[in-house]
């Protein structure tokens, strides 16, 4: 296994929002701002990668019969303790994701995990995948958040760019379903068509390959008809 390919496949080829649909709630409730979506897709990377590293370091103790309980319980430890982080240090930012945050505990995307990848490799691949898979599902928040955001309040970051412009139905539920779509559907089509330029590149150097060998072959023939010919004048 390649880190190239963990990386990939997390932010990439298997990218939680966009490809998997993973994580749905919390992606159409708290990308209304920027600041929302960085701090929420923050936590979710800490829990990810720290759960995917005791889930993968206790994987040949925890009985198969229980590691489904096992697994949510390491992910509301350190749910727990990103909550408690977040309350003391950033208020304003605990109040604004309000009860998304401890809902990480049932996000689909780090059980998920914890269960097809974690509890079946090492350590280090384990946290690689947790910290690319998290670093996916950040991007994917914040691409929507930065759609969101600007064209429905014409802010960044909570910084005003314009007035008198704004399409205030994307910072609906409405709003929020219609950008996600577009978005999916967008990342469908450009992931598509990478796919088919990389098939249609190995397909070329394949058929590269077979001329070059045929060449390699005909050639030695070719010298012994030579050979043959100057022997015989």
């Amino acid at each position: 296994m390649k880190i190239k390919d963990i990386a990939l496949d997390g932010v990439v080829r298997q990218n939680p929002v966009f490809k998997l649909v993973l994580g749905t709630c919390p992606t159409l409730a708290v990308t209304v701002s920027l600041a929302n979506a960085l701090g929420m897709g923050a936590a979710v990377i800490f829990v990810l990668v720290c759960a995917n590293v005791l889930i993968s370091l206790l994987r040949n103790v925890i009985p198969d019969k229980v590691r489904i309980p096992a697994f949510i319980m390491i992910i509301a430890t350190f749910v727990t303790i990103v909550i408690l982080v977040f309350e003391k240090f950033l208020p304003d930012l605990y109040d604004s994701l309000g009860i998304f945050l401890p809902l990480i505990v049932v996000n689909c995307l780090i059980l998920g995990r914890a269960e097809s990848f974690a509890s079946q490799n090492k350590v280090g691949y384990a946290a690689l995948d947790g910290l690319f898979m998290g670093v996916g599902f950040m991007l994917g928040l914040m691409v929507m958040a930065l759609v969101r955001e600007v064209l429905g309040l014409g802010q960044f970051f909570g910084i005003e760019l314009w007035t008198g412009f704004s399409i205030g139905m994307l910072t609906t539920s409405a709003g929020g379903f219609l950008v996600f779509g577009l978005l999916i559907a967008a990342f469908v089509a450009a992931s598509n068509a990478i796919a088919n330029k990389m098939k249609r590149k190995q397909k070329a150097l394949a058929v590269q390959k077979v001329a070059e060998e045929q060449q390699k072959q005909s050639t030695p023939q070719k010298s012994e008809e030579v050979v043959a010919e100057t022997e015989v004048k």
